[in-house]
């Protein structure tokens, strides 16, 4: 099977090779400071006796297992600690698709490229259900689309592109059409902490049996590099999973599982709102600068993304070039998340020139 390389590392590479000064806002990255208890856990791990330094249990360690179920209200044993939320997407699907219940993926437009790229590693069939114009999901297009051929719904609550986050009624509704076609609601809920609106509703609080739920670390404590994340699967689903995980990873990284573990005991909800409100800030001095480039855009309820459509520019991977070229801000064609908004590009602002950036884009345009 042939894979193609996913379009983000053309565009920073691009970026990084030009000669002139480039803002990047391709990838989600987190620019500001991780709890200083992780920095403490890791430290103190550095420390630890030798046998600490050997294989954790394979569904993870069990300390940080039982932090998370305690959180999340759920039994220690539907959980499995992953190496970041993309490997729990990708046990998610693989087990939608082993279950004999369907072949396809129903997943939206504009939607996270690697989504479409696991589904293709597992040759699932994938479907994309349009969005409405402003991120928010169409329930209706979703209860339509799906069948019996249908496997699982994929969604990411928070959005990642386009900033919406899906109210309880949505979520009741998404898992009630998963449950009426025999499927999963596989919901990524990776950007949790990132939720402005006050209506993100987690796909735990539902009570469904057909609902896994994935999530990480790497947004909320700024330590992409990390990789701790984790899914939870219902009862029956979990222990092939964990087979899958085993036979994949053997294992996820000690020192991080274990420097996580410190920080969310001992991490203050206080440092959680400072990086929403230093993002509240840039949202709101970015789409500024956009409505002064006449541009039409997305804002963010949640996440840390912005789409945005100028006129006359369509969002293709040569105008992006240009971009970068002419204007020293670099973001992702909106073709890279699916056919709803190819004509858009989406700015990640997690950078500490956002503002400068916007600016940039306002007296470009």
């Amino acid at each position: 099977m042939e894979y193609d390389t996913p379009l983000f590392f053309h565009v920073m590479q691009y970026a990084a090779a030009a000669d002139r000064d480039v803002i990047d806002m391709v990838s989600g990255n987190p620019d500001w400071e991780p709890p200083g208890a992780l920095r403490d856990g890791l430290r103190e791990y550095a420390d630890a006796d030798a046998n600490a330094f050997q294989y954790p249990p394979s569904d993870g360690l069990q300390e940080l297992r039982e932090e998370i179920a305690s959180r999340r209200n759920v039994d220690v044993g539907r959980v499995i600690v992953t190496n970041g939320a993309g490997e729990a997407n990708y046990l998610a699907m693989a087990r939608a698709l082993e279950r004999g219940a369907g072949s396809e993926l129903l997943l939206t437009d504009p939607v996270y490229p690697y989504y479409p790229g696991k589904a293709g590693m597992l040759d699932a069939d994938v479907t994309l259900v349009p969005t409405k114009r402003d991120g928010h999901l169409d329930v209706a297009a979703f209860r339509e689309a799906a069948s019996e051929a249908t496997a699982a719904i994929v969604v990411n609550s928070p959005n990642n592109p386009t900033g919406a986050v899906y109210d309880a009624e949505t979520m009741r509704a998404l898992a009630a059409v998963a449950e009426a076609n025999d499927a999963l609601l596989v919901s990524d809920e990776v950007y949790d902490h990132f939720d402005f609106s006050g209506e993100f509703t987690s796909a735990l609080s539902l009570s469904s049996p057909n609902c896994v739920v994935t999530n990480a670390y790497s947004k909320s404590m700024a330590i992409t590099g990390f990789r701790v994340g984790y899914a939870v699967f219902p009862p029956a689903l979990v222990e092939a999973a964990k087979t899958r995980h085993m036979l994949v990873n053997v294992t996820g990284s000690r020192p991080a599982q274990t420097a996580v573990l410190r920080a969310l005991r001992e991490t203050d909800p206080s440092y959680y709102e400072a990086s929403r409100e230093l993002l509240r800030e840039r949202i709101d001095a970015f789409t500024d600068a956009l409505d002064d480039a006449g541009a039409e855009y997305t804002t963010p309820e949640g996440a840390f993304y912005v789409l945005a459509k100028f006129e006359g520019f369509p969002g293709t991977l040569s105008n992006v070039e240009r971009l970068v070229d002419e204007a020293g801000v670099a973001g992702m064609p909106g073709d890279t998340f699916g056919t709803a908004h190819e004509d858009w590009i989406r700015f990640a602002l997690v950078t500490p020139r956002a503002t400068e950036a916007a600016e940039r884009l306002a007296d470009y345009f």
